[in-house]
């Protein structure tokens, strides 16, 4: 049995029935890293002695009787803007080199308390923004694997984990999931506690989840759901049933609308005609959907939202190592120092005003499609790809996950976009179940 092909889902009724040890599940994916990290580079930091110490403790606790949580025994890479007090934090820039946080993230919490092992710390890209990092496309090494999430999609994708963790300010998880073709979840805004996670902008930043099924992608999600009083974008609320609705088959006929946006037009030709391929095989089970002129704006006001945040929040890295920063990170400080507090506050407000049209969307569409990206992971390693085509989802804080259904034009991994009305996970997932099914049969 090769442990590195099972989903975790799968992994972890294994080590419940005792058929397996997290000690020989850790052991099989070091070995994967073992040989295939020197050419994707996916982790910032990797203790194996540290895995397998926690590996071995799940497995005397399962021995002894103890209760077991939903991801018991199971590796989990995380993206290295949260914070662990076990390993270094360095938020993917030389001016946080060797920093050493002294308490874990919120998520990190919520990751031991479901039993799951700390494999390690994934590459992100400079500060979560467009710095690159030393990470590359496990489908092509020559391409890039996207961003900021890149260590975590690409370990996941090179079957150097079965579940990861990323964040998403504009587009970190769904771009990058597209790229290599695996599955990218971006919650609702505040459906996962982001205490102690990197805080880019507020407004915007999500915690996300990497799979290679929906069914896994469901599994972690759940188990990372939770109130904290020190993030106020999170609520008290019963606990969504996202592995249980998600598994099961929608009451009616789930009908989708396909919503090319204001920015159709930078999608690669080659995009567009896949995705007019896939709308055509879906028929009448989806509908176009022009999207009305306010939401042209979105862009604009993202830009006004993050970039005046990554001022604010930035300001300590830009007073005393601007010279240590990428130009691009730099310029959208400098853009942001610019932007009035009028056009910042209208920029929150149209975030509600845009659901409210969202809202009368999903009155009769259960999903609204697009694409996950402008076209395949592009060549080269020096950027990380355009997330126009994110930007509606993370603006208006709605739940979205890619799937990966497409290929491009160089054989690379092309994601289908699926987004959902806010605070709908469960029935997100399960539509985009359905989707894969109606597509794949």
């Amino acid at each position: 049995m090769n442990l590195i092909e099972l989903s975790a889902t799968a992994a972890a009724a294994k080590i419940v029935a005792g058929e397996v040890t997290s000690e020989e599940l850790i052991k099989a994916y070091l070995e994967r890293i073992e040989q295939v990290d020197g050419d994707v580079q996916a982790w910032a930091s990797l203790n194996p002695d540290y895995a397998l110490e926690q590996a071995r403790m799940l497995d005397a606790h399962r021995q002894a009787g103890g209760a077991l949580g939903p991801l018991h025994g199971i590796p989990v890479g995380i993206k290295d803007v949260c914070d662990t007090k076990s390993l270094p934090t360095e938020n993917g820039t030389v001016l946080d080199t060797g920093r050493r946080p002294k308490n874990d993230s919120k998520l990190i919490t919520l990751l031991q308390e479901a039993g799951a092992v700390i494999m390690g710390k994934t590459v992100t890209t400079e500060l979560a923004v467009f710095g690159p990092g030393k990470t590359r496309n496990p489908h092509n090494l020559e391409h890039t694997p996207g961003g900021s999430s890149s260590g975590s999609c690409a370990a996941v994708a090179a079957q150097m984990v079965p579940l990861a963790i990323g964040t998403q300010t504009n587009g970190s998880v769904i771009r990058p999931a597209s790229y290599c073709g695996i599955y990218g979840f971006k919650p609702t805004h505040g459906l996962i506690p982001r205490t102690g996670v990197l805080s880019s902008s507020p407004p915007l930043d999500t915690i996300g989840t990497f799979a290679r099924t929906i069914e896994d992608i469901a599994l972690l999600t759940e188990a990372l759901i939770a109130y904290d009083p020190a993030d106020p974008a999170t609520r008290p609320q019963a606990r969504p049933t996202l592995r249980e609705t998600s598994a099961g088959e929608p009451p009616m006929q789930p009908l989708l609308a396909f919503a090319k946006t204001s920015v159709w037009d930078q999608a690669a030709p080659e995009t567009q005609e896949a995705f007019e391929e896939l709308i055509d095989i879906l028929g009448d089970d989806c509908r176009d959907l022009e999207l009305s002129e306010p939401f042209d704006h979105v862009v604009r006001m993202h830009r006004n939202i993050m970039n005046a945040d990554l001022a604010k929040n930035y300001a300590g890295y830009y007073q005393r190592g601007k010279d240590q920063l990428t130009d691009t990170l730099c310029g959208m400080i400098e853009d942001g120092q610019k932007v009035s507090a009028v056009d910042y506050n209208t920029a929150i407000d149209g975030q509600d005003f845009l659901n409210k049209g969202l809202n009368l969307v999903f009155e009769h569409y259960d999903v609204i499609i697009t694409p996950s990206t402008t076209g395949e992971a592009p060549h080269g390693l020096g950027a990380t790809g355009d997330p126009v085509f994110n930007t509606l989802a993370s603006f208006c804080q709605t739940p979205s996950i890619t799937l990966p259904l497409l290929r491009g034009p160089a054989g690379l991994p092309l994601g289908v976009q699926v987004i959902g009305p806010r605070g709908d996970d469960a029935r997100l997932l399960r539509t985009a179940n359905w989707l894969m099914r109606r597509v794949l049969g």
